[in-house]
């Protein structure tokens, strides 16, 4: 547990420095645009949504409870900015989802000196709608815990630990989702996927919480998800892959 919580994070920003690295700087530049745009979408509409949280947190406590609000109001602050953050990382990854399997493909090829087998023209149209049904699939995947995870912030008592379960949930979200590109061009299906880092709960928890913190910093969060796939497509060559090599079947 306690190697696996800090390789998680080391693998992160060594994805920093891979993002730099010359074959792999032309693929970050579509999703970088991406980012940037979306990003700076997020923290306008944030700042609205954020202050009719409060509002609405304050109303909803009977007067009896008021001094719970000193607690309540930054726990749900904090988990309408993991929301956002998640769900604009997930619309900013269906939108350049494709560009961030090829530079899973660059990365690895960086690390490996092999790449998954060439495509043709058929073949790429096929990746690519691939991509998308991947990451729609990851979406609905996420919803549906979402949404029982966010009725825990109705029932008293319990709220007050909800934030902490969906800090975890984001974490775990975040690892599959960037883990997603170097399996996915191996052709490894999502249940798959999500038996495999099961294996290594901690390194998929400690390498989530770092993306999510990232995203949360201004001006690295514009260089989050790239270096997030570059940081997971190590992960995946050094980690991962020799236990789904020896595991017949894990496809």
């Amino acid at each position: 547990m306690s190697k696996d919580s800090l390789l998680g994070v080391r693998y992160f920003f060594r994805g920093l420095g891979l993002i730099t690295k010359p074959g792999v700087r032309r693929y970050v530049a579509i999703p970088l645009a991406i980012n940037s745009l979306l990003f700076a979408s997020l923290i306008a509409y944030g700042w609205t949504i954020l202050g009719q949280l409060r509002e609405a947190t304050e109303q909803w406590l009977p007067a009896w409870l008021d001094w719970l609000s000193w607690l309540l109001i930054p726990l749900f602050i904090i988990s309408a900015v993991l929301v956002l953050v998640y769900g604009f990382s997930l619309l900013a990854n269906l939108i350049a989802a494709p560009f961030n399997g090829w530079l899973a493909e660059a990365v690895e090829h960086k690390l490996t000196g092999q790449t998954p087998a060439s495509m043709t023209a058929n073949e790429l149209l096929r990746e690519t709608l691939r991509s998308l049904y991947s990451e729609i699939r990851k979406l609905a995947y996420f919803l549906v815990r979402a949404v029982l995870l966010l009725l825990l912030f109705l029932i008293p008592g319990v709220n007050v630990i909800a934030p902490f379960l969906w800090l975890l949930f984001s974490a775990w979200m975040l690892a599959i989702e960037y883990l997603d590109y170097p399996m996915g061009n191996h052709g490894i299906k999502f249940a798959a996927q999500r038996q495999l880092l099961s294996r290594r709960r901690w390194l998929g928890l400690s390498f989530g919480a770092a993306v999510m913190v990232a995203m949360m910093i201004p001006g690295l969060n514009f260089v989050a998800i790239p270096t997030a796939v570059a940081g997971a497509t190590a992960m995946w060559s050094e980690q991962l892959r020799k236990k789904q090599d020896l595991t017949p079947g894990l496809h």
